[in-house]
């Protein structure tokens, strides 16, 4: 049976339970994100599990969030985050190197994985082709240890993109309009999976943008396919190989891209979008 590009990034790390909606299932991942606001407490459960080493594939703890110098609270936190990635073997991202999301992108995203991050707009990622979601910090540290993420099977929603965009209008306004016709509630339950011919004119990082904000439409994440945009972003940062790494997640670099419940918001007909005080569907 002819799959998306979620289906065939869940199917690919399935270790437990039936793909369908609702369904509880258990994935393997792949890689790690944690900020230092909520990488502390992940630490900590790491300390009580009694874990010599993480294992997955790659996890990487940075200091982006708690930046303020004001006392020692936060210096001495990232003293003991800095400690923590050593003894358990994560990578560190020290303050100044940048906010995680795209630096991860350009550092350790790998089209085909799997991610989870303590922090909500771990869904970034998806701009390259990987299922990342955000989770709580008891999840990853159960994850680092070598479990599966135990999550009910979301619902699939494809949203077809057309046309090209007009002048002055950019790829926030595509997520903009998301959350102004469907709501803060409105992907609650669901992967967004963004596919069309509109997709050639947006890049990686513009992908990113709309990926990242999936958090604010509810959605468990968005996911876009792993086309000639992820090749020439990863190619643009020296990292072309990761394009054609093999691995658990790697034949899931297909870009059919059918689904659940097919949206159709034309990018032709979009203009800009402000956003005011108000949440959209609260």
């Amino acid at each position: 049976m002819p799959q998306n590009v979620a289906e065939k990034l869940i199917h690919s790390h399935l270790i437990e339970g039936t793909p369908e909606p609702g369904h509880e299932i258990g994935l393997a991942i792949d890689q790690t994100l944690t900020p230092d606001a909520t990488g502390t407490m992940v630490m900590l459960e790491l300390e009580a599990l009694g874990l010599d080493r993480i294992r997955t594939e790659l996890s990487v703890q940075y200091v982006d969030h708690n930046l303020l110098q004001t006392d020692e609270k936060n210096p001495e936190d990232h003293m003991f985050l800095q400690s923590a990635a050593q003894r358990y073997g994560l990578w560190f991202s020290r303050a100044g190197n940048g906010v995680s999301h795209p630096v991860h992108q350009a550092r350790f995203g790998r089209p085909g994985a799997t991610m989870i991050g303590s922090d909500s707009h771990t869904c970034a990622a998806g701009a390259l082709g990987m299922l990342a979601m955000g989770v709580g910090g008891l999840e990853i540290a159960m994850v680092m240890a070598g479990d599966p993420l135990y999550v009910a099977m979301p619902e699939v929603w494809g949203v077809e993109l057309t046309g090209t965009l007009p002048d002055w209008v950019s790829a926030k306004d595509v997520i903009l309009e998301m959350l102004r016709r469907h709501g803060v509630n409105g992907g609650a339950g669901r992967i967004i999976e963004y596919h069309g011919e509109g997709l050639q004119q947006l890049s990686a990082m513009d992908r990113h943008v709309i990926a990242n904000m999936g958090a604010e439409l509810g959605a468990t994440t968005s996911v876009f396919p792993a086309d000639r945009a992820a090749r020439d972003f990863l190619t643009a940062v020296g990292a072309g190989s990761r394009v054609h790494e093999g691995g658990r997640g790697s034949r899931c670099r297909v870009r059919r891209a059918g689904a659940h419940r097919p949206l159709h918001p034309r990018t032709a007909h979009r203009e800009a979008v402000v956003a005011g005080e108000r949440r959209p569907g609260a």
